[in-house]
Order: C-alpha cells, then structure tokens, then sequence
C-alpha cells in the first residue's frame, strides 16, 4: 500500500507571503501620511511610479523566465520593494528616477537570481544605491520642510508638473540638503556641531519632520514586531550597536561627533532596521546570526556616516551585510536535533 509523503515545513505560521506584505505596507501608512504632511505630494507619486514599474517588470520578467503570473505578482513583494524604494528618494526626483530604479531593482537584483526567495542582495538597496551613484544631483536635492502655516508644501498639481516637465513654481527656497547630509558638510567646514543645530533645518530632535518621520517608521516597526512578521534581534542590533557608537564618540568630543538622537532620528534610520534590514531572505537566517547582521549594519551605518562619502550609509551597510549573510549562517547555524554541536 503506498503511503503519501510530504516535504517540509510540516509545520507552519499559517501565514502567506501575501499577507505579511500587507502588513507591511499597512505598517507604512503613519510614516507615509507624516512625509505628506512635511513634504508635500511628492512620495504618492514616487510610490505610484515604483509601484507600478514594479509590477510591470514583475510580470515582463515572470513571463520571459516562464513562471506562473498570478502566483507571483499576488504575493505583494513587488509593490513592497516598489513601496520602500519610494520611501528613499527625494519627494520630487523626476519621473525617471523611480521608473529606473525599480526596473532595475526587479531585473538585476531578484528575477536574474530566480526571483523571490533566491536573491542574494535587498532589491529596493540595490535601486536606490544605483540611482545614487548614477544620479547624484537628482538624488541629493530635496525639499525642504516648509512650515505649513507661513509656506506649505507644493500642491497635487504642482508636485505632478515638477516631476513630469521639471518646470518648478514659484516657490522660496525649492531645494536643501537633508540634515544629515547639511551636517556632515558642516562638519568638513570645520563648524562646531552647536553651530550647525542653530540653522532652521534643525529642530529640538534633530532634524525638523525628520524626527516625527523616524518616529513613525519605529511605531510601524513596533506592530511588525507585535504582529510577528519580524523578530526583535536584527532591529535591536542595528540600533544598539548605532546608539554604542554615537554615544561614545558624542562623549569624547561633544562638539564634532552628533548626539545618539540625532542618528536615531535622522535619514533612513529606523526606516532601515525595521523594513529594510529584516528582509527574510536577504539577512541572517539564525536568530544568533540576525544579531550579528544587525550589528554589523548599524556599526557600518555610523562609520560611513561619520567618516565616508554619503551622508546616510543604511544602503550601502545593509548590502554590505547581505554580502556577510553566508559566512554569518555558516558559523551560527544551530545544531540539527538529535546532533551534538562539535566543540
């Protein structure tokens, strides 16, 4: 009598892809309406444009590798990596910019790999690192926060113009430097870190909007941990070891090295330990090995911040780390049940 026998996972969290994409996305929301709120209109069209490139690459790359569509574009991963993308950009980069950067991202750093589960390095990483060094003006020039009651951000309708014919309205002060990036620049010119806080960029945390932004994004970060769809080591890591570092150094010479709140609360930071680190098939498999993948990207996040030639560094770590994912898994592996770990 033949018996039927099953492959692994017999057991299972009984989620799907699709789902913990949605919670993802639903995770985005707070951070998404705070960076309407100080940029304006400008990252619903980036989102729209990734978005959409996103799912059309999906599917030109499915069919060309022969793979079932409705499977695939159902799991939500392409409008995630489209998402995250978007969220890096400046608010009003030209159409161009997203369009390139997620197409790229879809073709070079998933389908060419086998697609979803196979590839090595964080798709929307390796966009937004393509974009940064191929476009760098475009890439470095963002909209100030305005201050909503004396100059609101640009309209629908004039965000949409800027982007598509790059004629810009009349508007005072169109395009600044991020904190971060206004800061390490300062810092080069030989001003003292009291100084540089005493621009209008800056606000009583660090960055004005940036801080709320980085709020929100930890708040996001806090319902994927409550609702499982990451764990608190790669998170906890990135921003322990990041804190550490800050802290140490503010402690040494005050005036130079930027407090620990300033780095928790500016660019990409919590956006990158909580959405972007924690990929699951890109970062360490081990819970052991997420806390040294974690580690190492928030230790490279502050060394390129402070002594490298970009003023975030969260991409370029995270795929620095993914590079370091199989040494990590290699030597934290768990024992296989029943085997005694060789001493």
């Amino acid at each position: 009598m033949p018996f039927p026998f099953f492959s692994a996972p017999h057991i299972h969290q009984g989620t799907n892809v699709s789902q913990l994409m949605l919670q993802v996305i639903y995770a985005l929301i707070p951070a998404l309406l705070a960076y309407i709120w100080y940029f304006g209109y400008g990252i619903l069209i980036n989102i729209t444009l990734t978005v959409i490139t996103a799912v059309i690459t999906e599917a030109l790359m499915l069919a060309a590798r022969g793979q079932p569509l409705n499977i695939f574009l159902a799991d939500g991963s392409a409008v995630v990596t489209g998402t995250l993308l978007a969220f890096c950009l400046p608010a009003l980069t030209p159409w161009w910019i997203p369009v390139i950067g997620t197409a790229f991202a879809m073709i070079f750093a998933k389908h060419l790999y086998g697609g979803l589960g196979y590839n090595p390095f964080n798709p929307a990483m390796v966009g937004y690192v393509l974009l940064l060094i191929s476009f760098p003006k475009e890439m470095t020039t963002w909209l100030p926060v305005k201050d909503l009651m004396i100059n609101p951000p640009l309209d629908l309708k004039e965000s949409l113009k800027l982007v598509f014919t790059h004629i810009a309205p009349e508007v005072d002060s169109f395009s600044g430097a991020t904190p971060l990036d206004y800061t390490k620049t300062q810092l080069r010119l030989g001003r003292a870190i009291d100084e540089i806080r005493s621009h209008p960029l800056f606000g009583g945390l660090g960055g004005k909007g940036w801080a709320w932004i980085n709020g929100w994004f930890f708040l996001g970060g806090m319902w994927l941990l409550y609702k499982r769809v990451i764990s608190w080591h790669i998170p906890s890591a990135v921003l322990g070891i990041l804190l550490a570092m800050s802290t140490m150094f503010h402690f040494l010479v005050p005036n130079y090295y930027p407090s620990a709140l300033f780095h928790l609360t500016s660019g990409g930071t919590m956006l990158g330990a909580f959405f972007i680190a924690t990929d699951p098939v890109t970062a360490a498999a081990s819970p052991r090995g997420r806390l040294f993948y974690g580690a190492g990207i928030g230790g490279l996040t502050y060394i390129i911040r402070t002594w490298g030639g970009y003023p975030d560094g969260i991409a370029f770590s995270v795929l620095l780390m993914n590079m370091a994912v199989p040494v990590i898994d290699y030597y934290t592996q768990p024992p296989v049940f029943g085997h005694k770990k060789d001493s």
